[in-house]
């Protein structure tokens, strides 16, 4: 609970640090500031600074925000946002990006010195300055009605029913007979994802005893596996099981020393990449739901509805992710604060109405053309993708809600 709470206020100041960028931007190129706010309205706490600009504190938790002067590309006042000159508004609107960008690239530095979690294939790293630090086996997923499903918690006789759940470390796994002895023998260590998968097809239809770790406690649990007839049968089906029936995942730590800074910009390269693939199958499958609800094709609706939520969280998945990613440790959860700093940073860079990016590509078209917008036309914009953005928002979170509960 303690990381969890951690992890939320980090994730909080992402978004304040995001607006000071804006904050510090704007001050250094003469913009006045009217308001600087933690949290949004309704207000808690305001005070008015020396510097002339209000700082509140207010009630609903969701980051933070800065009110310029004149925020209306077309106002001309002096101090104004709007009157401000083009490299001015560009380095204001951009600011946010880059303290978003500074954010994430300190994250990593620091993670690669002290301890990084391996979450993806190919992770990158200087292989010659990578020293491993812990692998452990962990459960991702239990499949219901399994012998994982059904285990007992042992204490040299048969106990409550304890079944494995996610986040479980499985430490080693052996045979256990009828007797009450466990077979010397027949005891697997467990140090990657594929140790579990020879144990339990070597100890099919055996009772066998678990050695896992949960929440920091030691815990042994009894259960019987499936039978490699039971198993053999089952592929021949559409629906396959396992000896044990639960889905294995590793976490791997890596630390380097020299090479912090190196694996911190790698990274970012890294994670750039696979954000812009996600976000393309997620237009795509956005292309296909919309296609079969135009055509009533329900299969390509299905489909499309399917990779285009596969790849995105909104609060509710994020608040899940955080919450899941602390039982894994600072480290764990320190990493997922570094990757939404990036993801922040990339997603207020694209073109999309109502976020930086929007504010920023609708400034230079419209100075493409010779002229600002007019405000009505700059407020119908932004107003529109304001709208928009919070109808996927709602979307994205009633998915989320179907996902995780």
């Amino acid at each position: 609970m303690i990381l969890l709470t951690i992890g939320l206020l980090l994730f909080i100041g992402l978004v304040v640090i995001h607006e000071f960028g804006h904050f510090i931007m704007a001050r250094r190129n003469g913009v006045e500031v009217e308001e600087f706010g933690i949290g949004f309205p309704p207000r808690l706490y305001k005070h008015k600074t020396k510097g002339g600009w209000l700082f509140t504190i207010n009630l609903l938790p969701l980051g933070g925000f800065v009110k310029l002067k004149g925020e209306h590309d077309s106002d001309t006042e002096a101090g104004t946002f709007g009157a401000a000159s083009l490299p001015a508004k560009t380095k204001i609107m951009a600011a946010g990006v880059v303290m978003n960008l500074i954010t994430a690239f300190v994250l990593f530095t620091l993670l690669a010195l002290i301890g990084i979690p391996k979450i993806v294939n190919n992770q990158f790293t200087v292989s010659s300055d990578t020293k491993v630090l812990k692998n452990e086996v962990l459960v991702s997923n239990v499949d219901s009605n399994s012998p994982a499903a059904k285990a007992k918690l042992y204490d040299h006789k048969v106990g409550n029913q304890t079944a494995l759940k996610p986040g479980d470390q499985i430490i080693n796994i052996k045979s256990f007979e009828a007797s009450g002895t466990v077979e010397g023998k027949d005891v697997f260590t467990i140090r990657k994802a594929a140790d579990l998968s020879k144990a339990t097809r070597s100890l099919a239809g055996k009772p066998v005893l678990l050695s896992i770790v949960r929440h920091g406690d030691r815990q042994e649990i009894f259960t019987q596996l499936r039978s490699q007839t039971e198993v053999e049968a089952s592929k021949k089906t559409g629906s396959p099981k396992g000896y044990l029936g639960v889905y294995p995942t590793e976490f791997t730590l890596q630390r380097s020393t020299w090479s912090a800074p190196v694996v911190a910009l790698g990274l970012i390269k890294q994670f750039t990449v696979l954000t812009f693939q996600g976000l393309g199958k997620a237009v795509k499958g956005l292309g296909g739901l919309i296609a079969g609800a135009v055509t009533g094709n329900h299969t390509a609706r299905s489909n499309g509805q399917k990779n285009a939520s596969e790849q995105v969280s909104g609060p509710v998945g994020i608040f899940v992710i955080l919450r899941d990613g602390s039982s894994l440790g600072f480290q764990f959860m320190l990493f997922i604060i570094a990757i939404i700093s990036l993801t922040l940073a990339i997603m207020n860079i694209l073109p999309i109405p109502a976020l930086d990016g929007g504010r920023l590509w609708l400034t230079l078209v419209s100075r493409a053309f010779g002229k600002p917008l007019s405000q009505d036309k700059e407020e119908i914009i932004n107003a529109s993708g304001f709208v928009l953005l919070l109808v996927l928002i709602i979307l994205i979170t009633v998915v989320d809600v179907k996902r995780f509960f």
